[in-house]
């Protein structure tokens, strides 16, 4: 592996920490990609806050391969003892808002396809993207440029995983239920209790397990979060609204699992999105077989990416730690993002998919 310049990527990603690029709102970093890329001697295509590029010799004759994360953060929450856009170094430790999500994991697989660009006769094509609306699963993030991108035969999803590999990931599905009663006065035995019904289906859901347990992802998880019922202490409310939060696996579809909780529950029930699916690879792949041959080893994620709206293979793994993600002063290790382009490019180079 020749000498890459791999601080000119974390001064990239201190520049991105220092640009505010909340979901929805990324034109800015989509600015800074894009004139990095072009400083590299390379073509980007954009299409609204999405940047990507294309190996050079890019040919339909050749697999394709794309290493994709995103530039998009959340809002900071409270408790940052630090400014979230003042990316900081201290001792090694770089702070700021987007570092460990998924900043770190973006700048390293640019380095990645940059270097592996260079390469003479590499065996696939190559796709960096650097996508927007991750974090809220939005309609103009990955999923809009994906007919752009043509046949994908593999997608490697940039978030933190320690550079372990996460090879299956759990979907999800958000259910606003709503329970109907009628209403009367809580003086007088009048009225259904809305709320009475919805705790019915809630203690039902709280106890119920799904039979089918996936090998790496576990058995489905459904969480009532919120909770929503009466507007006045001396009427019984004829309406109480909830929301459930299901993190599905790939052995039932998310319609079924819709359908096995309506089944059960007297609670109207309404998906808002079917969309995002459980994901993953076989263990057999030739890049987790070589994951394996780099000491890495393999899990099933309980956490959402982009994967969700691939449909094709796709391996998640990044750099830095998921329990970072979305904490007060967030931040990540210089040393980790060192590390972690020189184990991408392990895992890449020469790979035959």
């Amino acid at each position: 592996m020749k000498n890459i310049d791999k601080s000119q990527y974390i001064n990239l990603l201190k520049q991105l920490i220092a640009t505010q690029s909340f979901s929805r709102e990324e034109d800015k970093t989509a600015d800074i990609l894009e004139e990095f890329i072009k400083q590299q001697s390379l073509t980007p295509q954009r299409q609204g806050n999405n940047v990507w590029v294309k190996s050079v010799n890019f040919s339909k004759d050749q697999p394709t391969i794309l290493l994709n994360s995103h530039h998009d953060t959340v809002k900071p929450v409270k408790g940052w003892k630090r400014d979230p856009f003042e990316p900081t170094e201290e001792a090694g430790v770089i702070y700021g808002l987007g570092s460990n999500d998924a900043g770190a994991s973006l700048v390293s697989l640019l380095a990645t396809f940059v270097y592996l660009n260079a390469l003479p006769d590499l065996p696939y094509n190559l796709i960096y993207a650097a996508t927007a609306e991750e974090e809220v699963s939005g309609k103009n993030g990955i999923a809009s440029i994906l007919s752009e991108l043509d046949h994908i035969d593999l997608g490697v999803v940039g978030e933190p995983t320690e550079m372990q590999m996460a090879i299956a990931e759990k979907g999800l599905i958000v259910i606003d239920a709503e329970a109907k009663g009628k209403a009367g006065h809580a003086a007088r035995n009048e009225g259904e209790n809305a709320i009475y019904k919805a705790l019915q289906d809630i203690q039902w859901i709280q106890n119920y397990q799904f039979p089918k347990v996936s090998e790496w992802l576990g058995p489905i998880k459904a969480t009532v979060t919120q909770i929503e019922a009466g507007y006045q202490h001396n009427v019984v409310p004829d309406s109480c609204k909830f929301v459930i939060d299901v993190r599905t696996q790939e052995c039932y579809s998310n319609q079924e699992v819709v359908d096995i909780l309506q089944q059960h529950t007297q609670s109207e029930l309404q998906a808002r999105s079917l969309r995002l699916n459980s994901s993953g690879i076989s263990p057999d792949h030739p890049i987790v077989q070589r994951g394996k041959t780099l000491g890495l080893t393999t899990y099933g994620s309980p956490t959402l990416s982009d994967q969700a709206l691939m449909p094709f293979t796709t391996i998640k793994i990044g750099v830095g730690d998921s329990a970072r993600s979305h904490t007060a002063d967030e931040y990540i290790k210089r040393s980790e993002i060192e590390q972690g382009i020189e184990r991408y490019i392990q895992l890449l180079e020469n790979l035959k998919i």
